[in-house]
């Protein structure tokens, strides 16, 4: 039978573990709190290259990005230890509402979304640069006769589950398209304008060590910053390769955007 969906884009493969580019809506696994849903990572990537796969990391189903499985017992056991243990470095890119600060160090205790008010924190820490910022003359609040948008940089160092999105809300810069954590009517003057409602939250670049010999492995989705944009650039054309998050290529790079760290972003 054909699948109802084109083929995942690998990023790594080998004896011990698989990379993917995770799209957007997708779940990494069934799961009973989205019943409906019929695009799943799991069961897609091991029907794709004929074997099974183990999960070691989420991404939410919003998120787009690198997503990385295992693919036999020892070397799911080998990553989900680098994970626990913090030897896995994460960055993602997030669109939020706002000027963010250049930079930020979040250390805000979060406790999980389904615990009791009473239930006690965990510690988590969020490392926040500002890469680009863009100012539309458009209203999106009748308090403000402009709109402000950042892109940021967001580096996680501990795993907690929203961890990203939920520290961006605490500095009171949501990140664009978060139902949760966002603001409603701003989430919609976005999607209208961009023509897309989605949530802008991007796993752009995981840095771990190989299951099997330990060797540092950098993962990378593919997503890279027009080089014909410099600071005073108006707006640069989407990417030659369409796999790499269309989305963001076609509707989020072509904004106005005044770049704020030169070579923060890999370029074509």
């Amino acid at each position: 039978m054909t699948p109802a969906h084109p083929p995942l884009r690998l990023l790594w493969q080998d004896a011990h573990m698989v990379a993917v580019f995770k799209p957007a809506g997708w779940l990494v696994h069934r799961t009973g709190l989205d019943a409906g849903e019929t695009r799943f990572v799991m069961q897609a990537l091991r029907d794709q290259i004929g074997q099974h796969v183990y999960p070691v990391h989420r991404l939410d189903k919003g998120t787009c990005g690198v997503l990385v499985m295992a693919l036999h017992p020892a070397a799911a056991r080998a990553l989900a230890d680098a994970f626990a243990r913090h030897a896995v470095r994460k960055q993602y890119l997030a669109l939020v509402r706002g000027w963010a600060p250049a930079q930020a160090e979040v250390d805000h205790p979060l406790r999980p979304d389904d615990a009791p008010p009473d239930a006690p924190t965990q510690p988590a820490h969020t490392r926040l640069t500002r890469l680009a910022r863009l100012e539309l003359p458009e209203s999106s609040d009748p308090r403000f006769a402009t709109t402000r948008a950042s892109l940021v940089r967001a580096e996680p160092t501990t795993g907690r589950r929203h961890q990203i999105r939920r520290h961006l809300k605490h500095l009171a810069h949501p990140i664009l398209g978060d139902a949760t954590h966002g603001k409603g009517p701003l989430n919609r003057w976005w999607a209208q304008r961009l023509g897309l409602h989605r949530l802008w939250l991007h796993a752009w670049q995981l840095s771990l060590p190989h299951p099997a010999d330990g060797r540092l492995v950098t993962l990378h989705s593919g997503l890279q910053w027009p080089a014909a944009r410099t600071s005073t650039t108006a707006s640069a054309p989407p990417q030659p390769n369409a796999d790499a998050a269309p989305d963001w290529q076609q509707h989020i790079w072509t904004l106005p955007w005044q770049q704020d760290i030169e070579d923060a972003l890999p370029k074509e």
